[in-house]
């Protein structure tokens, strides 16, 4: 949890863990992103208005590094700063004040769609000379590494899941980058383009990626 409120912190922290939740605590932004990217945590709990950092500040260098889901707890609840924090890359925002209750629902359903993408990716992926380690997230064709960051592993893994399939840019948006589709937001495509390079580095002469116009990306291959 990065909260500057210490009282608010600590209610925070007694509730989850008399639900059995180990947790982290601290007040600071630039203090809480070193915390966030150098330990394995399942979900982070991010305050906007904190020292040192901001929350949004601290949620865009956070998506840069790592997909580890957040939810926004913050006093700024209207529209405009609900949806800024989501398209920042928030899995969910929730408003301050809030109950308890609902904050341990909304970690509960976090925490098993994390515990469920876990159990689906935890084995080998392969199709037409790619595999997939999931975990140690390396992704080879025809043995070579093909030195895919994590947010690129997790485009192919994804579009491998659904190969043949057309997936939607705001599907892939959620699904990959753990976030919502700005209008002028070209993040995606950029992924997209660094793929690409990466497999036909690799000896790919043509790229399963394919652009569907209009729509977004499916992956089309025969699988061996």
């Amino acid at each position: 949890m990065i909260e500057d409120d210490a009282l608010l912190g600590e209610h925070l922290r007694d509730y989850l863990e008399s639900r059995q939740y180990q947790t982290a605590v601290c007040s600071d932004g630039l203090e809480g992103l070193q915390l966030a990217v150098s330990g394995d945590y399942d979900l982070v709990l991010l305050d906007i208005l904190l020292p040192g950092l901001n929350g949004l500040e601290l949620l865009a260098s956070l998506r840069q590094r790592c997909t580890v889901p957040v939810i926004v707890v913050s006093a700024l609840g209207d529209e405009e700063a609900r949806i800024q924090g989501l398209i920042s890359g928030a899995d969910d925002y929730v408003a301050k004040p809030f109950s308890m209750a609902e904050l341990g629902v909304r970690v509960d359903a976090i925490l098993r769609r994390v515990a469920l993408e876990r159990n689906l990716h935890g084995q080998l992926a392969q199709a037409g000379g790619l595999q997939l380690h999931d975990a140690d997230q390396i992704g080879r064709f025809n043995g070579q590494d093909l030195g895919l960051t994590t947010t690129e592993f997790r485009l192919l893994q994804v579009l491998m899941e659904h190969r043949g399939e057309t997936l939607n840019k705001p599907f892939l948006y959620q699904t990959v980058l753990h976030r919502g589709c700005g209008r002028h937001d070209r993040s995606l495509d950029l992924h997209v383009s660094h793929l690409r390079r990466k497999l036909r580095d690799a000896g790919m002469p043509d790229s399963p990626v394919r652009t569907v116009w209009g729509q977004g990306y499916t992956l089309v291959m025969d699988p061996r």
